[in-house]
């Protein structure tokens, strides 16, 4: 059985594996000892704080196979980004000249450098190793994550943002990125991408153009590829917006990937998904089963996984079988919530 749990420390050796197979781009896992435990040490800490605002929690979970008992996956949620290191984008907007004299009206675009999502929860760090990328794996370990906003509301921003992957080639570097690096910042992307993703962000501030740029003056590879998605990113953008993200017009400062968003009542797994009460026994016999998201309503002991369920509009209950009540760690009487596959 495939079961979404929070990381622990023995997860270690797992996650600096998914750091090194993720690549260049997935700059929230970046292949850093330190950093990796750093990142597991926040997680533990943040599932087990007493919050009532939101500021600096992460919260990181893992897929483990529990037949292998191999951690294939991760996905996570950063209560609110920007209270402790600045968080960077690039807002895309519209400059008008216009000359009643010569009769020339020109709408020129433009990006300018904004700490704009400051205080916005993230979805982000979702990788699923290759040989589980099949059946409902990835949409469940990606979609868990609304199932635990549901549940814990309380622990994050009321506006959910996540950053999808820009366009870059083979050798991790993007086109965007080019024309910054030869007139601005003088590293490579796949070095600046590492400096942000180990939290080094000082030299943004220091050498980042400060005024806002003219699109249109930037090399026509890199005006292309301004607001797309790299390849292998396209479902994850697919399924956000099935939930209800949207761009507002917001792109990653490096590699020019768009940011997409939603407020968190309207996610709409979080709006449809449905606390019942469980029973464990023998489903009844039935041809109405369907494929169910089902996470339990703990905190530190948050357990999610996909299963098949008999459910009905108007019962406030469902029957469970013993396997899939120990791996969602449940007694009887105790609840769960569910959202349809």
């Amino acid at each position: 059985m495939l079961v979404i749990r929070p990381i622990r420390e023995s997860d270690f050796d797992a996650l600096k594996q998914i750091a090194i197979d993720s690549g260049h781009g997935f700059t929230s896992l970046p292949v850093n000892d330190a950093l990796l435990r750093s990142k597991i040490a926040r997680s533990e800490a943040s599932f087990i704080k007493d919050v009532s605002t939101p500021k600096d929690e992460g919260y990181l979970l893992v897929l483990e196979d529990t037949d292998s008992q191999e951690v294939v996956g991760t996905c996570a949620l950063e209560a609110a980004v920007g209270m402790e290191d600045a968080f960077y984008h690039y807002r895309l907007g519209t400059e008008v000249y216009h000359s009643e004299q010569i009769e020339v009206r020109n709408e020129v675009e433009t990006l300018t450098l904004c700490h704009d999502y400051t205080g916005a929860a993230e979805l982000c760090t979702l990788f699923l190793r290759d040989s589980y990328r099949k059946g409902n794996n990835g949409r469940t370990l990606s979609r868990c994550r609304f199932l635990f906003l549901a549940q814990h509301s309380q622990r994050f921003g009321e506006r959910v943002i996540a950053e999808m992957r820009g366009v870059s080639d083979e050798h991790g570097q993007s086109p965007f990125y080019g024309w910054l690096q030869k007139n601005f910042l003088g590293i490579d992307f796949v070095y600046a991408d590492y400096l942000s993703g180990v939290g080094q962000k000082g030299f943004m501030a220091e050498m980042m153009p400060r005024n806002p740029i003219y699109v249109a003056l930037l090399p026509p590879e890199a005006q292309e590829v301004i607001g797309e998605v790299h390849a292998n990113t396209r479902p994850a953008v697919r399924l956000l917006h099935a939930e209800g993200f949207r761009c507002r017009g917001y792109v990653d400062i490096f590699d020019g990937g768009p940011t997409v968003e939603c407020h968190l009542p309207d996610i709409r797994a979080v709006r449809e998904s449905r606390l019942l009460t469980v029973s464990i026994g023998e489903m009844p016999p039935s041809d109405s089963a369907k494929s169910y998201i089902v996470a339990n309503t703990q905190l530190a002991d948050f357990r999610a996984c996909e299963a098949q369920l008999c459910l009905q509009e108007d019962i406030h209950s469902v029957v469970i079988p013993a396997e899939l009540a120990s791996a969602l760690m449940l007694q009887n009487g105790e609840q769960i919530r569910v959202i349809a596959m």
